[in-house]
């Protein structure tokens, strides 16, 4: 999940942008929390999934 979208209930801005220290401290739990994927699109982690089962078939065709 990212802040991006995220509206701060003690600001109502969006935490993002950090306005107050709730915003802060929310914003930096969630960067502590993601891991090496995250960064990534859901599009991108399918694109790479298809990927890498291509290569599965390739190598088991070759095997075969």
């Amino acid at each position: 999940m990212t802040c991006d979208h995220l509206v701060c209930a003690n600001c109502n801005g969006r935490v993002s942008d950090g306005r107050c220290p709730v915003c802060r401290a929310n914003r930096a739990r969630l960067r502590e929390q993601q891991g090496p994927f995250a960064a990534l699109s859901p599009a991108t982690l399918l694109a790479l999934i298809a990927a890498l089962f291509a290569v599965a078939l390739i190598a088991r065709q070759a095997l075969a």
